[in-house]
């Protein structure tokens, strides 16, 4: 039973700004920072454990030294480690996108599937993302429209204000428009079908891959779902609101002023992304934009001072 801060890894692609260096004061070599990789066991890019004896390990060589109950019983379904959370600063449109459930994912790509949430941490005013269509249309003008470059005709396009929450099943086409910071809580997958990309050109100088024939099997032509708002719930110390709950994921958002106690019971890990403020969680200390992790079974630990937090559990 542990409570640790976990560093992130950080990526650098293209439409990246430097909000996560100048904001949050991400320590990182990259001129651009699009993303850092929060709570990550993936591959790609792996969180490494920032306190205590288990200092330096890779998360994932933490759960390997420590065994798979520090995730909880709720993890036991999962083969690999479910979740993957990410801060993500688009200074400049992302590509419209769509990513497989897990049958197609596993089947095709070796990993899972990606159903996604974002929490709007801040954005320009004005900012806007694509979430889905306007209205239903056919594979077949799917196909035409993304041969003739007319793709964001049918798209929705969605205003966006901090603290606004959208929930993005696989299979939904999507895209972060610029202006926009978010924290991202997702399956553990990589896999991202790009269909439209603005003609932009690569480090190499040349076009990004586009992937539009998998793009065309995994993606629901019809108008996005949202996720139904909750209310925000007191609780001791502050506030707590349920942004989502699946099979892969439950966030809630918490704000706190003074001292809230919480538990991580046997069922899962905690893992709390502070977003906004600084303090201590049960003695280690914390400030805007770290990542802590208390292990399963740990029971109730306190989160003391003014903080906005992401908590979330599998």
């Amino acid at each position: 039973m542990a409570i640790f801060r976990l560093s992130p890894a950080f990526k650098d692609y293209l439409w990246g700004g430097t909000r996560l260096r100048d904001d949050f004061g991400k320590q990182c070599d990259f001129e651009k920072i699009a993303e850092s990789w929060e709570l990550s066991c993936h591959k790609d890019g792996q969180s490494v454990v920032a306190d205590g004896e288990d200092k330096g390990l890779t998360l994932t060589q933490y759960i390997e030294k420590h065994g798979k109950g520090v995730l909880g019983s709720d993890c036991e379904r999962f083969e690999n480690f479910p979740i993957l959370i990410k801060l993500i600063d688009a200074k400049d449109n992302l590509s419209v996108q769509v990513h497989p459930n897990n049958e197609y994912a596993q089947r095709v790509e070796g990993e899972y599937g990606k159903t996604e949430m974002w929490y709007i941490v801040d954005c320009d005013e004005g900012a806007e993302l694509l979430y889905g269509f306007k209205n239903e249309i056919s594979k077949d003008e799917f196909a035409a429209r993304i041969a003739d470059n007319t793709l964001l005709e049918v798209t929705q396009s969605v205003p966006v204000h901090k603290g606004d929450v959208f929930f993005i099943e696989a299979g939904t086409l999507h895209a972060i428009g610029k202006g926009i910071l978010i924290a991202e809580i997702q399956q553990n997958s990589n896999t991202t079908y790009r269909i439209y990309d603005y003609g932009r050109v690569g480090k190499d100088g040349k076009p990004r891959e586009l992937h539009v024939e998998k793009a065309k099997d995994v993606t629901k032509l019809a108008p996005a779902k949202p996720y139904p708002e909750q209310e925000a719930k007191a609780i001791d110390g502050g506030s707590a609101k349920l942004l989502a709950s699946c099979d892969y994921f439950t966030t809630t958002v918490l704000d706190i002023k003074g001292k809230a106690t919480l538990t991580a019971d046997d069922k899962s890990f905690n893992s709390l992304l502070f977003l906004e403020g600084e303090g201590d969680v049960s003695g280690i200390p914390f400030k805007k934009g770290e990542s802590i992790f208390i292990t399963a079974a740990h029971g109730s630990y306190d989160i003391n001072g003014s903080c906005k937090a992401i908590l979330t559990t599998v």
